[in-house]
């Protein structure tokens, strides 16, 4: 599923405070070592995410932009990318053996999704506090990204989320289509993600 014009572009995506952020932080620590990579993240009005890769050492400062995408982070991955593909062109330049760009949408809702020009996998993060019905609300995030990431699965029992519900709620509205269970706290389900960016992303 590479891309035959670049670096494999992964999309994440999620709902604020999901845990978006803390993805890409621990992908960007897990494989910089074997691969060349770049950071890409999207925020309305700010580029705090950004900011916070920088500070949290994810790779160096010159491989992490942050793009401001104004009032509707929606259009900056899907209908009009241009500013996010600008930012990856400009990565690209700096940096030409690229293996991996990893593109951060901003906080959005279930039916946000990546335009396949931006982006060759998705990865949708939601989190166990939002409550145990939210793989069963379906959406484009949770039904068809390419993986599904239910994070913070160690806030079940102080939220009344039953991980089995959910367990058969994404197997219901995702068919074959993989997900995991994670703490990205402690590491929990961190190596089927990376995992999954390598095998089926073409980087093994």
């Amino acid at each position: 599923m590479r891309s035959p014009n670049g670096p494999l572009r992964v999309g994440v995506g999620g709902p604020v405070g999901s845990g978006k952020t803390a993805l890409m932080d621990t992908l960007c620590k897990r494989l910089r070592d074997k691969f060349d990579i770049a950071a890409i993240t999207n925020d309305i009005y700010t580029k705090w995410d950004a900011e916070y890769l920088v500070r949290s050492g994810a790779l160096a400062p010159e491989r992490i932009a942050g793009v401001e995408t104004g009032g509707c982070p929606h259009t900056a991955i899907r209908e009009d990318a241009s500013m996010n593909l600008a930012a990856i062109a400009e990565m690209r330049a700096k940096f030409p053996d690229l293996d991996l760009v990893l593109v951060e949408s901003g906080g959005d809702n279930l039916a946000a999704t990546f335009s396949p020009e931006l982006a060759d996998l998705t990865i949708y993060v939601i989190d166990v506090a939002a409550g145990e019905k939210i793989p069963s609300k379906g959406g484009p995030g949770i039904t068809r990204s390419d993986l599904l990431v239910i994070n913070k699965i160690d806030l079940a029992p102080h939220v009344g989320a039953s991980l089995a519900n959910m367990e058969r709620d994404a197997r219901r509205m995702r068919g074959a289509r993989p997900f995991v269970f994670t703490n990205l706290k402690t590491g929990e389900g961190v190596d089927t993600i990376e995992r999954f960016v390598i095998e089926t992303g073409g980087l093994a």
